[in-house]
């Protein structure tokens, strides 16, 4: 793997720190994460209050939107292959994970001085709208409706899992911040430390392995009847996959203690 491809798909700890001046001239901090999610809060909440209002009082989307859907989608007719509740819900879901995210990073997590490279910035960014785009194209194939009764036991296992995985990640995200302050909440170093505790005894990134059990709710959310969807899954499987392999192995090589049973995300398997 050379330089650029490399810098391009490491950041925080696991970028090499003896990188030379020109590839520095990309780096943004990381903790500028947080722009990501106040995006996703903002764009995300005005497309679930537009679909909201398109569903129960019949207003049509703003006619850019629906050129923009329309494009993505290849189709002109607004229905929908899943209940057209599943995709507020899905929407609604997506936000308060969003949200939660959001006042992690801002009042949670404590970031070093690792960096990232600026088109991952500009990935994550563009990452949030398209995603947001992406729940309702599911809603424009086939019919839906937005009745109650079309939800059945697959959406509620879904909600259920992303209760769980949610718990989770905010779980670990709080460990990993009490690795670097005292018992008063202040900050106390800035230093990577060894994470234990929770999940952290089953695998070395498990807020990596929630963010991609949230995904697979949702997955369910839909009905499990997006194939679209599962797309999107598969992609959030080899990207969360990748960091936490990474990552595992940057613990693995500087802790001569690390536990060997530990995976890299996902418990027992990888």
């Amino acid at each position: 793997m050379n330089l650029c491809s490399s810098d391009l798909i490491r950041y925080g700890k696991t970028k090499n720190l003896k990188r030379t001046s020109w590839l520095r001239l990309f780096d943004v901090p990381k903790r500028w994460f947080w722009h990501f999610y106040i995006i996703s809060v903002c764009w995300n909440g005005f497309l679930l209050f537009l679909n909201v209002n398109f569903i129960y009082h019949r207003q049509s989307f703003p006619t850019w939107l629906t050129a923009v859907l329309d494009v993505l989608s290849g189709v002109s007719s607004p229905d929908s292959q899943v209940p057209q509740l599943s995709t507020v819900l899905v929407q609604l879901l997506v936000w308060v994970h969003s949200l939660r995210r959001l006042l992690e990073c801002l009042f949670v997590s404590v970031f070093s001085d690792g960096v990232m490279h600026v088109v991952q910035y500009g990935f994550g960014l563009v990452y949030y709208i398209a995603l947001g785009l992406t729940v309702l194209c599911v809603d424009r194939i086939g019919k839906g409706t937005s009745s109650l009764s079309q939800l059945d036991w697959v959406q509620t296992t879904g909600f259920v899992l992303f209760v769980c995985a949610s718990l989770l990640q905010h779980q670990s995200i709080v460990l990993l911040a009490r690795l670097r302050t005292g018992a008063t909440g202040a900050v106390e170093t800035l230093a990577h430390r060894m994470p234990t505790g929770g999940c952290f005894h089953w695998v070395s990134c498990p807020h990596y392995f929630a963010e991609l059990l949230i995904y697979v709710s949702l997955g369910f959310v839909f009905g499990g009847r997006s194939s679209t969807w599962w797309l999107l899954v598969l992609y959030v499987l080899f990207n969360q996959a990748l960091a936490a392999q990474l990552s595992h192995e940057l613990y693995v090589s500087r802790y001569q203690l690390y536990p060997k049973h530990r995976k890299a995300l996902i418990p027992f398997v990888l």
